[in-house]
């Protein structure tokens, strides 16, 4: 049509497709995130996958029973993990307080019963009947909320068994939608980078996790810390969340340390000692290959992705940026 330029207008209908795209991935950001933590996760799990595959007999390698089998290890480790650690727990807390706090608990609560006048207990009751009344369809919301929240430890295994089961034919099928010749190439690139990059990631972190939570366990059982085990273990998954995930366990247990009257200048020293050395020395280590940021995009990427998307955003920060810088380094090579 006169008047009209159509190279301008294809610009202008990509760059609105291009919107489009994003306020909707931005709409479903709660299934996408699903999505992705199956991803990681079966990132995760691949290297045990491919451990048992080679592990069973015959020439053929079965790739669904060596999942089955490495998903059947999973569980038991993971259980076999979960016991040990409220069994240590529990025997903490009977230990705690001289004697034993479990112990000393019915008679502390008897004792506060019988000081409590009933005629004022029973006055209290009437006045907040109604407010209680209000609350309860509000605390059933939220009852529901923290269920579904549960959904995600049956629902993300599952998805990562079919990202582990029909990896190659999705990625087969995602070339495919580019043209032969240089764009598939150039997808072929993108594809084949960001499997190594999110590959050694979640592998880097799972390793992160580990040392943090062997090394704090160790620490706190030497310095008789109460519930040692169970805030190496919180610190241990917090290691997950760049910079905010360590800083919210150190002032958990920095807390509890205060509380307790274990020795706060000895666990503070401790914890800046190691972070001094997870964050200085093992981490570069670790993510050297092809994740190399500056800490202040890091920070600025955490701090963006907490804003937009809560905890979610803060966790995917560094692998989306990462993922951003490869895709524009490849892009400049064509």
């Amino acid at each position: 049509m006169p008047g009209i330029d159509r190279r301008a207008a294809s610009v202008t209908w990509t760059v609105a497709l291009v919107l489009l795209l994003l306020w909707l991935l931005y709409q479903v950001r709660s299934t996408l995130f699903l999505f992705v933590l199956a991803l990681l996760f079966a990132f995760m799990l691949a290297p045990l996958v491919d451990w048992v595959n080679r592990m069973l007999p015959g020439k053929r390698r079965w790739r669904q029973a060596g999942l089955v089998i490495s998903y059947v290890l999973l569980v038991a480790a993971v259980a076999g993990a979960g016991v040990a650690i409220v069994t240590k727990v529990v025997e903490q807390a009977t230990a705690f307080e001289n004697g034993g706090l479990a112990r000393r608990l019915p008679a502390l609560v008897s004792a506060s019963i019988q000081r409590i006048p009933v005629e004022q207990l029973r006055a209290e009751i009437l006045q907040r009947s109604g407010e209680w009344a209000s609350e309860l369809p509000r605390a059933a919301i939220r009852f529901l909320s923290m269920a579904s929240g549960l959904i995600y430890i049956v629902i993300v295994p599952v998805l990562a068994f079919f990202f582990l089961k029909d990896g190659a034919i999705i990625r087969q099928q995602i070339l495919e939608l580019a043209e032969e010749g240089p764009q598939r190439s150039l997808l072929d690139a993108v594809l084949v980078d960001a499997h190594l990059l999110l590959a050694q990631y979640i592998r880097a972190l799972v390793a992160l996790s580990l040392v943090a939570f062997v090394t704090q366990a160790f620490f706190f059982t030497i310095v008789g810390m109460p519930y040692g085990i169970l805030l190496a273990a919180l610190a241990g998954m917090l290691e997950f969340i760049p910079t905010i995930g360590p800083l919210t366990a150190a002032a958990v247990i920095l807390a509890v340390t205060w509380l307790s009257g274990a020795p706060l200048l000895l666990v503070a020293g401790f914890l800046a000692g190691f972070r001094m050395f997870q964050d200085y020395l093992l981490s570069p280590k670790l993510l050297s290959q092809g994740m190399e940021m500056h800490p202040l995009l890091v920070l600025f990427g955490v701090f963006a992705g907490m804003e937009l998307a809560g905890i979610p955003g803060a966790f995917l920060s560094v692998p989306v940026l990462a993922l951003g810088r490869l895709v524009f380094r490849r892009l400049r090579k064509v």
